[in-house]
């Protein structure tokens, strides 16, 4: 009986009691949608995400994560005729300072989305599946403000295939709750403009017991809410070169408070590196090329520093990036960085 305790434990404490209970990011400034509901609709296009991440691989039972997102903004305003969206063929790049001068705050609009996520370790999996809305109003000549909102379902399982108990029809595996679903809600907000982003938000903000039962005893698991505070500036190196630093603060009682930190080097509207550093957990290179007014890729590899390092080879993520209905046919983001 201690033994199967020992391995649901060790399973949990994987997925429920690190960092944090939600999965992690290197290139979330390449998507800020997933960590806040108010980027709902913040570009000119539909924008499609398709992302894989497997952390500490090499390490058996380690995270495997997957997403799919899209959102798309709401407002004829804005579709048609929005200040930084120049005519087609991509107009002004806008890691140029022409760009930044010439910039006026979007056209009030809203924005819908979707997201998909799905995070397994060991015989635990969650999977998110929340719609969201925005909107987007320009609250100076430059400056937008936009408040956002998730709602949807989490689907948590565990799988008691994986699970070998030393006595048959153990009732610490027989009475497992493997298959739970829990509502899903979170908030946001986002100000930008040319040269600058910050946003606050908060996932899981309906705090649900997970419940895994026998005839014999009871281990109860609470998701708790998640904080977020993110921010970044654009600055110049030259007229098409630009640096980004950017930082995400992690709120997840009752762990301490975690943080990432980036730099992203861009070139034109072509291609960017970076590099990243998470507190206690690793340091981490990133690429990624616009291809073309429909596909942009990322990639980044995380070189972990904490005790795991041992028997992990360091993490991999890949972004894909589809834009659709590109009318203005750019080629990078315009509303984020």
């Amino acid at each position: 009986m201690k033994r199967i305790l020992y391995i649901i434990t060790f399973a949990l404490a994987a997925q429920f009691s690190r960092a944090q209970q939600r999965p992690q990011y290197t290139q979330y400034v390449f998507n800020n949608y997933l960590l806040n509901p108010a980027l709902s609709g913040i570009e000119n296009y539909t924008d499609v995400k398709l992302g894989y991440r497997s952390q500490w691989t090499g390490l058996d039972g380690a995270p495997v994560t997957s997403y799919f997102s899209i959102n798309a903004p709401i407002g004829n305003n804005f579709l048609q005729g929005d200040a930084t969206a120049f005519p087609a063929g991509g107009g002004l790049n806008p890691s140029s300072r022409a760009y930044t001068q010439n910039y006026m705050a979007a056209e009030p609009h809203h924005g819908v989305g979707l997201t998909i996520v799905s995070d397994k370790t060991g015989p635990i999996s969650q999977t998110n599946i929340d719609a969201t809305y925005a909107y987007h109003l320009g609250i100076t000549e430059k400056l937008n403000l936009a408040v956002g909102v998730s709602g949807g379902f989490s689907h948590n399982m565990i799988d008691k295939s994986k699970l070998n108990p030393a006595v048959a029809d153990d009732p610490t595996i027989r009475d497992l709750a493997g298959s739970q679903w829990k509502p899903d809600l979170g908030i946001g907000v986002w100000a930008y403009s040319s040269n600058y982003f910050f946003g606050v938000s908060a996932q899981q903000i309906l705090p649900q017991n997970l419940y895994i039962t026998t005839s014999t005893s009871s281990v109860q698991n609470k998701t708790v809410p998640h904080y977020f505070v993110t921010g970044g500036v654009k600055l110049f190196v030259s007229e098409d070169i630009t640096l980004m630093p950017s930082a995400l603060l992690k709120f997840i009682a009752p762990v301490p408070v975690t943080f990432d930190v980036n730099m992203k080097m861009s070139f034109q509207d072509k291609f960017w590196i970076g590099g990243s550093y998470r507190r206690n957990d690793s340091y981490a290179a990133l690429v990624g090329f616009n291809l073309s007014s429909l596909i942009n890729v990322g990639y980044s590899y995380d070189f972990t520093t904490s005790a795991l390092n041992t028997v992990s080879h360091g993490s991999h993520e890949i972004v894909l990036g589809i834009l659709l209905n590109n009318r203005y046919k750019v080629t990078c983001p315009q509303h984020t960085f």
